[in-house]
């Protein structure tokens, strides 16, 4: 049966994964518009143009299709995240489609090349869309950094998602300048400068979503390279309980973040997680009643009701300088989005000494190791010892495709490297076989990997003391029932929402 037809006009649904788009319909929509109001053509039936729409909103649009293409249009409904994904498939393949094979504008360029035909070359239509693509294909696969890499003989587009490179698209060779240029001019940054690293912001707007780039540019052997981290302003910020932590991690954090004084700190590598966990803490207390400020590089996420400072280093307003000025606006909570230096630790431990809650982060392998960080950095122990009240590690695993998973046996070489024994995992470990969902992967979405530590009196004596991490982390195991990064992603694993595999990317194994 045709799944369309046997739809009723006003109320019927469909699941995109089934019913694929009939190309003749799609062409009959300009491209534009169905970006604009997403409507998406399905196909034609008995000369009336058979459109999906997400919700109730996209009715006039619909009836503005018809008397723009001059023919009926009948909708039904699909959800609304695939008909996005869809509208901007087509439209990427028509990007595509006409970027032509040469253009005899386009050359190879070097460092002598004139300004004017570096800008004459930014603006040709080829290079341009080449753009878009590069950004509607990163935002439309939920892409966190966009990488252009130039080499001898190609050019590389990687994309990084889920935590993951993967490679996109190769432009040719002689497009490289142009592209570079041309992403030059939205991040306004010197497009003759080419010798130097350079860093700028672009904003645009992508099938009707609000996107901030951050850019960086670095000259290479073969050319400059460039890395965009994109931040999704539509991204919705998720709470406490969806972060992955385990039961009774949740529990002890939350009694941490509901002290009226101290720091809590936040650790991991760059691309870890630090700053949703942040931003979920303040939303959970939050109340109209509390004054909670925060200095960041970048404001990633707008939260309602939060103050919100950019840090701006070339007019001098550092997290330090922001930090001194923020303690004078009568916060009840600060958050400084990463402490960097002695200067910036020792602002936020008076402001906690002086009854403020305080959160930062910091790049440390674990939560013990974030107290003799600071210690190195220059800090006074007996500071550190009197101000910190918890520290947070985590890491982000890619958890297992559910639409996709199966059991498999275990492996004598997985079981060894995680430490548990066969018995544990009787069925084995969950994987995915790879499908579309998940873009033939195996792996869906993300979760956290989390090792809290609290600070005990124990902790406070050997602080001052200058005892290492090692001795703080064995107390913390042994007295704290402290929960390792590698223990919960061993739980992690047995559960069957992730696998060894991931676990022991983002994790040290404990007997090395």
């Amino acid at each position: 049966m045709d799944t369309l037809t046997a739809q009723p006009p006003l109320s019927g649904t469909i699941d995109l994964y089934v019913v694929k788009a009939d190309p003749a319909a799609l062409k009959l929509a300009p491209g534009d518009f169905a970006l604009k109001y997403q409507v998406l053509p399905m196909r034609i039936e008995n000369g009336v143009l058979v459109v999906a729409i997400g919700s109730d909103a996209s009715l006039e649009a619909v009836d503005n299709l018809s008397i723009l293409i001059g023919m009926p249009v009948r909708h039904v409904y699909a959800d609304t995240q695939l008909i996005r994904e869809r509208i901007e498939e087509h439209f990427i393949e028509e990007i595509l489609s006409g970027i032509p094979a040469e253009d005899s504008a386009m050359a190879e360029f070097d460092d002598s090349t004139d300004l004017a035909d570096l800008q004459k070359m930014a603006g040709e239509t080829a290079v341009v869309q080449m753009v878009n693509l590069v950004f509607a294909t990163a935002v439309r696969d939920g892409a966190s950094d966009i990488h252009i890499e130039p080499y001898e003989r190609e050019v590389k587009v990687r994309y990084r998602r889920d935590g993951m490179l993967q490679e996109m698209m190769r432009p040719q060779k002689r497009m490289h300048a142009a592209l570079v240029s041309r992403i030059k001019i939205l991040g306004e940054m010197n497009i003759a400068e080419r010798r130097l690293p350079q860093d700028g912001r672009i904003k645009l707007t992508v099938a009707g979503r609000q996107i901030d780039v951050r850019v960086s540019i670095v000259p290479t052997v073969y050319g400059e390279r460039v890395v965009m981290r994109i931040l999704d302003k539509t991204t919705a910020l998720i709470g406490l309980e969806e972060l992955g932590m385990r039961p009774e991690t949740l529990h002890t954090y939350r009694r941490l973040i509901s002290q009226p004084y101290g720091i809590i700190l936040v650790t991991g590598p760059t691309g870890s997680g630090k700053s949703t966990t942040l931003y979920a803490s303040l939303q959970e207390i939050y109340s109209p009643t509390t004054n909670i400020l925060t200095i960041e590089d970048p404001v990633e996420y707008q939260v309602p009701g939060i103050g919100q400072i950019q840090v701006r280093s070339n007019i001098g307003l550092s997290f330090a300088s922001g930090l001194r000025s923020i303690v004078r606006q009568d916060p009840d909570v600060v958050m400084v989005g990463e402490i960097r230096d002695r200067e910036t630790a020792e602002i936020a431990i008076h402001a906690s000494l002086t009854g403020h809650l305080v959160f930062s982060t910091l790049h440390t392998n674990d939560a013990p190791g974030a107290v003799t960080r600071l210690v190195d950095m220059g800090v006074e122990p007996f500071l550190v010892a009197s101000s910190l009240i918890g520290v947070v590690a985590q890491r982000l695993v890619r958890q297992v495709c559910p639409d996709c998973a199966e059991w498999v046996e275990a492996h004598d070489d997985e079981l060894m490297g995680i430490g548990i024994k066969r018995a544990d995992v009787p069925r084995g470990f969950r994987r995915g076989r790879g499908c579309e969902k998940c873009g033939g992967s195996g792996y869906r979405r993300r979760s956290g990997l989390y090792e809290l530590m609290t600070v005990d009196e124990t902790i406070r004596r050997m602080t001052v003391e200058h005892k290492s991490s090692n001795d703080l982390k064995a107390h913390a195991i042994a007295q704290q029932g402290m929960i390792t990064l590698l223990a919960d992603g061993r739980h992690k694993a047995t559960q069957g929402s992730t696998t060894p595999e991931e676990v022991l990317r983002v994790c040290q194994r404990e007997e090395l």
